[in-house]
């Protein structure tokens, strides 16, 4: 996700929206989005049909369906398989026809033709079914992906005054762009695995980002169990019924035009996604197309997307003591500054542009003999396992329609409101350590329920002394379910810039490895010097899912900055509330 740009709205009238969008209009060189998607509202429809007449716009899925725990409450309740029902209708279906026939049986199934709420969500199905507008572009690599949250989820809350929002507004931005340049170099530093002896798959390695050509792979691996054969045609137009082995109820149509080598298949992921379909690809192997064509190659998902040179080379030090987002600012602050002053006259333009080559240059050559970087160290604490058995777990039929309650409200936020403040010097708090880090691979099938994480504070010590001197107290708060009712507890630890530094790389790579299947949990084993205890350390065991982990990485990255920067700012003082006794260490 990239952030183009953002606005505060005095209130949110139709012609507060109106000028918003001319607003990004103007800044975007009057070029109009493909698609657009908001909440639901109808001064943002309104406006939306003024200013981006023509413009696909559709509803956020997870706006609409925001009420469904609580008006279908009753339906669940009495029905346990609704829900897998629904959720199979809504996210499953690739055809207008296939939605209108699973929604009419479902509504028929559980008598539910006169209830307001499902009327209402049918009535608008046209502008947030993801089967109703696969025709349109919104690049959708996971089209049926769970709640993402908010760009400053984890910055900013309902406390956050107007001053502390703009500098938290800044390192969200720098927050998202560091991740932005480690995904560059992810990409540029690895070599992705081939699966297949496929020179298409090849070519995708070389085009695509590691990400992109991860998707790609996917569905280059899935032709293997699909057949295509031609049912109508035998010259330069063919069209092909395109089946899974096993499953021949299921049918794709792929229309092949070969001179061109363009192909238009009924499932319409390419249009939507703007990767190929492996039954598009499945069609491409049985007619010896064995590369992609340049037309289907989009270059917002290639390596080159920002640049066009300098993408097979990697340089610089993201771990080093000056960030590469601090000199890649830095940078552009001089060239912006440069390129003010250059532009005034042809003299100072002719002048600016020759001096320009003539550093581009000397960068490159000084470029090509800083040594490569190995990629960050994959070695990770935690074993990833599906999260079947857990009884924190959504409910077994299905993945949840709408996001966890504790996916809407975070309380990883730099503002918490927990519990208020402590002098440091009062908590007797164990020191975390240099330490090992690495991956446990045992199966996880006899792993008894852990503690959840539920959220994370901290506090900094020592914050107006050197970078070096500084300690961060971190307190994670956990939710044990294995009791009942269930309990919280309190865990203390200090982290140094030293320390903080490999468990941000391992919670980053654990972060990915979470990223499918969707269920997914990673256990974190905390290992931490303790003087109370007779072998001088102590364990602290938690489960954390994706979303929770990222949340918590969010507020480490924040405070990474408060240990490496020059001058450490005040901390924001939380609301106090009222205190509530811990139940742990």
């Amino acid at each position: 996700m990239i952030l183009f740009g953002c606005a505060l709205l005095f209130d949110d009238s139709e012609a507060s929206f109106v000028w918003l969008f001319k607003t990004f209009l103007t800044a975007m060189n009057d070029r109009r989005p493909v698609s657009l998607i908001t909440d639901q509202d109808r001064a943002i429809q309104t406006a939306m049909s003024e200013v981006f007449p023509g413009v696909r716009h559709c509803f956020n899925k997870w706006h609409v369906l925001r009420e469904g725990p609580e008006k279908l409450a009753h339906i669940f309740h009495v029905h346990p398989n609704f829900q897998a029902e629904l959720y199979n209708c809504i996210n499953l279906t690739e055809t207008i026809e296939e939605f209108e026939l699973s929604w009419s049986s479902i509504i028929e199934k559980y008598n539910l033709g006169a209830h307001d709420w499902l009327h209402s969500l049918y009535n608008a199905r046209a502008q947030w079914v993801p089967a109703y507008f696969r025709d349109s572009f919104f690049a959708a690599i996971t089209p049926n992906q769970g709640f993402d949250g908010s760009f400053f989820d984890g910055y900013v809350n309902q406390q956050t005054t107007l001053p502390i929002f703009f500098r938290q507004y800044e390192l969200a931005i720098e927050n998202w762009f560091e991740r932005e340049i480690e995904a560059d170099f992810d990409t540029i530093c690895t070599t992705p695995v081939l699966r297949t002896p496929s020179p298409m798959e090849k070519q995708a390695a070389d085009l695509y980002t590691k990400k992109i050509f991860t998707k790609f792979q996917e569905e280059l691996v899935e032709t293997f169990v699909y057949t295509a054969n031609r049912i109508e045609g035998d010259g330069a137009i063919s069209t092909f019924r395109v089946a899974k082995y096993e499953d021949v109820n299921k049918v794709y149509i792929v229309t092949l035009n070969y001179p061109e080598i363009r192909a238009n298949c009924s499932c319409q992921m390419f249009e939507y996604s703007g990767i190929l379909c492996r039954h598009i690809l499945t069609v491409f192997t049985v007619t010896n197309v064995l590369t992609l064509p340049p037309h289907y190659i989009l270059k917002r998902w290639t390596r080159n997307a920002k640049s066009g040179v300098g993408t097979d080379e990697c340089g610089g030090d993201l771990h080093g003591q000056e960030s590469l987002t601090s000199r890649y600012n830095s940078l552009c602050r001089e060239a912006i500054k440069y390129a003010e002053d250059g532009a005034i006259a042809t003299e100072t333009y002719n002048v600016a542009m020759a001096a320009l080559n003539e550093v581009g240059k000397k960068v490159s050559v000084v470029k090509k003999t800083v040594a490569k970087l190995a990629p960050p160290d994959s070695l990770a604490t935690g074993a990833a396992y599906d999260d079947k058995k857990s009884s924190t777990s959504a409910p077994d039929t299905a993945p949840s329609l709408w996001p966890q309650q504790d996916e809407i409200t975070r309380h990883f936020n730099l503002n918490d409101t927990g519990t208020p403040a402590q002098s440091v010097s009062d908590l007797n708090l164990p020191r975390m350590a240099p330490v090992s880090l690495h991956r446990d691979d045992t199966h996880p099938d006899n792993m008894p329920v852990l503690p959840c994480l539920k959220s994370m504070r901290w506090l900094m010590e020592n914050k107006n002394s050197k970078p070096g001197n500084r300690l961060a107290v971190i307190i994670l708060k956990l939710q044990d379910y294995s009791n009942s009712p269930s309990a919280e507890m309190d865990v203390k630890f200090q982290l140094s810039r030293i320390t903080l530094e490999p468990m941000l790389r391992s919670m980053a790579y654990i972060s990915e490895q979470l990223s499918t299947p969707a269920n997914r949990v990673a256990v974190i084993n905390l290992k931490l010097q303790d003087t109370e205890t007779s072998t001088g350390e102590s364990e602290v065991k938690f489960q954390v899912s994706r979303d929770t982990l990222g949340a918590m990485l969010r507020s480490m990255a924040y405070i990474r900055e408060q240990l490496s920067s020059v001058q450490c700012e005040p901390q924001v003082e939380p609301l106090p509330k009222k205190h509530r006794k811990e139940k742990g260490q």
